[in-house]
């Protein structure tokens, strides 16, 4: 059977925007500017054709449509996220994707993240290489180890002996990314390598090069 559905990235940005009552929040959490989430929530209305939001001057309500709508979407989220738990392997409860700049050697990195392993056992590590800011901006990647400082809105940059840790503001501070940080700050040094090369340490990707972000 095919399902006729509406976009993910819309019904995202809807849920996000529901639940905090503000497209400001709700872009925040998604990590993305408050006129995409703005967009995305128009875009699902037209192809909904119903209102799912009241717009006043500071904030949003939902419409008696918005309500209903939002229960039986955030039933479907929690369905689709509980299918996709029962698939990890036993013991493991997250995934945390690491990018890395072509500079640093996957060797040096590893030495680090068997810390890391014993400090969150329950966290999955995965690296790509290259990667770099433009990847964190697509969400290909949840965190860059980059060879310069690199300022974006909504962003991290926190130093390491060599290199820096960017992430997200919205998850800069959780548990797996402050035991990541503690760990890349050990004895242990990053290697700069003498030529680029890509390795995982947990699964295959490969995301493209990375080109110039679009912002500073």
């Amino acid at each position: 059977m095919t399902y006729l559905l509406p976009p993910l990235n819309a019904l995202r940005a809807f849920e996000a925007a529901a639940r905090h009552l503000s497209f400001k929040q709700a872009a925040h959490e998604l990590h993305v500017t408050a006129g995409a989430i703005s967009q995305q929530v128009r875009l699902l209305e037209e192809r909904l054709g119903v209102q799912l939001f009241e717009r006043r001057t500071r904030q949003v309500i939902l419409t008696s449509a918005g309500e209903t709508y939002l229960a039986q979407v955030r039933k479907a989220f929690r369905r689709l996220a509980e299918a996709t738990a029962e698939l990890k392997p036993e013991g493991v409860t997250a995934m945390l994707h690491i990018g890395l700049h072509a500079s640093f050697a996957v060797d040096g990195v590893r030495a680090r993240l068997a810390r890391f392993r014993r400090a969150e056992p329950q966290v999955a590590i995965r690296i790509s290489q290259p990667a770099g800011l433009h990847e964190l901006l697509e969400g290909k990647v949840d965190v860059v180890i980059a060879d310069r400082v690199q300022r974006c809105p909504g962003y991290k940059c926190e130093p390491l002996e060599r290199g820096f840790l960017i992430g997200p503001l919205g998850t800069a501070d959780c548990p797996e990314i402050e035991a990541l940080r503690s760990c890349l700050l050990g004895d242990a040094e990053l290697e700069r390598a003498v030529t680029p090369r890509a390795s995982l340490v947990a699964g295959t990707a490969k995301p493209r090069a990375m080109t110039a972000s679009r912002r500073p």
